[in-house]
């Protein structure tokens, strides 16, 4: 069978664990492909809230396999915390979590660097890292020399290697810092209780750890269905998102294989995610931002605050020549529009299709991040609806103003609307 693909096509936080929980029901594997601990996945369902930072979002259906794939990259600690909250929550996890053992793990110096790094910032801004050392292990993987992977855990000279690593770190860590009062703030790293803590951690991440990669190669053969889950947004893409102000994978749909290591050819349903408005964390431009009351009103009904750090999120109008652009770039086959209810109440709604740049209208998102922040977004202006929508169920049954609204987005981006979100829970979902 055809794999499934949901990819987040703003600046995250589109609410992606909400479709990949819905969708897991229909398929026998579900995987986490990029990214780490600095991801939240919010599902909710049966009155209680689950929140998830590495664990897919299919782990609340024993059935179905969860996999963590070689592209993320895990904090020990973080994922045993998660196991421990889903174990206390009545969770069966034991036998239904597999964890690449080629996946890159995060240490205590990843997260000194993050710290000492975000410090020194970029173009007189921070780049909004959440200091989880998500960043400086995807660089260590590239580096090669100072990575460790999960299966390295259980190698004979795992002692041996971190206490060369930790030796080269202390000796960097200082260089790393801004000035002599942050110098003075740098951890020396402790390299016997580094060992001992990890040695505990594999222990007991044993169970779950195995060779992610010919599991997933076997499903394919298999003809299983496969749901793949991206994490972040597709905007924050190192590659192909607002550099520098980007995560440190490929957030976006062209990071699925790398990630996976599922051919491509495979891929045959790509469900783009986004919110009804635009939301971003963090620094860089974000042409549609408002700062005002419409800005905060859009905050509050949506609980725009971080899943994973409670940051307060920057909101805005609906971007559609972002998600065009993003759509394009993961090769998006439909869209999934959630929070719509969070738009009740507006007496009119803005829709940005285009930009004007030095003068100029543009219908392309720029891949400068200077030309960026000096576009002005222009805005469609259109009716919106005073009832409140989370109660209904079916497409008819909303406002037509609410129809028209998703009609023109749907338009501009360039791609059918399947599904549409009016509340967290399960039930809280039109199916087109």
């Amino acid at each position: 069978m055809p794999a499934t693909c949901v990819i987040g096509l703003q600046w995250g936080d589109e609410a992606k664990g909400k479709i990949v929980d819905l969708l897991t029901a229909k398929n026998d594997v579900v995987v986490r492909y990029q990214g780490g601990a600095n991801a939240g996945h919010t599902v909710v369902f049966g009155g209680n809230k689950y929140k998830l930072s590495l664990i897919p979002s299919g782990v609340f259906r024993p059935e179905v396999k969860s996999v963590i794939a070689s592209g993320v990259v895990i904090d020990p600690e973080a994922i045993l915390g998660e196991i421990s909250r889903l174990r206390a929550s009545g969770v069966e996890i034991e036998k239904n979590l597999l964890i690449s053992e080629r996946a890159h793990v995060i240490f205590p110096w990843h997260k000194e660097e993050d710290r000492l790094m975000n410090d020194v910032g970029v173009r007189n801004e921070a780049i909004g890292t959440t200091l989880r050392g998500i960043g400086p292990c995807y660089r260590d993987k590239v580096g090669r020399s100072t990575a460790v992977r999960v299966g390295d855990l259980y190698r004979a000279d795992f002692p041996e290697r971190i206490r060369k690593i930790c030796a080269l770190k202390n000796q960097q860590l200082p260089s790393l810092a801004k000035n002599e009062e942050t110098r003075a703030t740098v951890v020396t790293l402790d390299v016997e209780k580094i060992i001992a803590d990890y040695q505990n951690y594999a222990e007991q991440l044993k169970p779950f750890v195995g060779d992610v990669v010919n599991y997933l190669l076997d499903a394919v053969d298999a003809d299983k269905n496969i749901l793949l889950e991206g994490a972040q947004g597709s905007l924050l893409d190192v590659d192909y998102g607002t550099f520098p102000y980007v995560t440190s994978s490929n957030s976006s749909g062209v990071g699925i294989t790398a990630g996976s290591g599922i051919p491509a050819t495979f891929f045959k349903r790509i469900v783009g995610i986004v919110k009804a408005y635009t939301t971003r964390v963090g620094g860089g431009p974000f042409p549609t931002e408002l700062h005002d009351e419409i800005g905060d009103r859009i905050r509050d009904r949506g609980n725009e605050y971080g899943t994973v750090t409670r940051r307060p999120r920057r909101c805005g109008w609906f971007d559609a020549v972002a998600v065009r652009y993003t759509s394009r770039l993961g090769g998006a086959t439909e869209l999934s529009v959630m929070l719509l209810d969070v738009l009740s109440g507006f007496e009119t709604i803005n829709l940005c299709v285009a930009y004007e740049l030095d003068g100029k209208r543009i219908n392309y998102f720029p891949s400068d991040v200077d030309d960026l922040a000096r576009v002005k977004p222009i805005y469609e202006t259109l009716p919106g609806w005073s009832e409140e929508i989370t109660d209904v169920r079916s497409y008819d049954d909303l406002p037509e103003n609410a129809k028209k609204y998703l009609a023109r987005l749907s338009e501009v981006v360039g791609k059918p609307i399947s599904i549409v979100s009016v509340g967290p829970s399960r039930d809280q979902t039109i199916i087109r």
